[in-house]
């Protein structure tokens, strides 16, 4: 039997898009997008993170100012109850994702045991 694991694997997306998980996520993340000024706030702490991390991924070390200032605005996003919403939502969908890859890889995890 030949099996195409991509017509599974797009069978699972669709099927996490029906996932009370997912529902949440989208739902507060369109509550956050309604007030324009944390939407920006939000869209900016996600910039500043990834270029960080880009940083870092190429060995670089990011400065004190720029520590202090992602510093800075996590304090902000932390103190907006729409963006704590939605990183609690991300939270429960990660969980999601985590246990479908730990069902995923179980095959590769138990080859290995022996």
């Amino acid at each position: 039997m030949v099996v195409n694991i991509y017509d599974s694997a797009n069978q699972m997306e669709r099927d996490l898009r029906e996932t009370q998980q997912y529902a949440d996520l989208k739902k507060a993340y369109e509550d956050m997008k309604q007030d324009a000024d944390t939407f920006s706030l939000f869209k900016d702490f996600q910039n500043k993170q990834m270029q960080l991390q880009q940083k870092q991924y190429t060995g670089q070390q990011p400065s004190d100012d720029e520590i202090k200032d992602i510093q800075e605005m996590a304090e902000k996003v932390r103190k907006v109850d729409a963006i704590q919403n939605l990183m609690d939502k991300e939270r429960g969908i990660d969980q999601l994702l985590s246990d479908l890859n730990n069902v995923i890889t179980k095959p590769i995890q138990e080859l290995y045991q022996d």
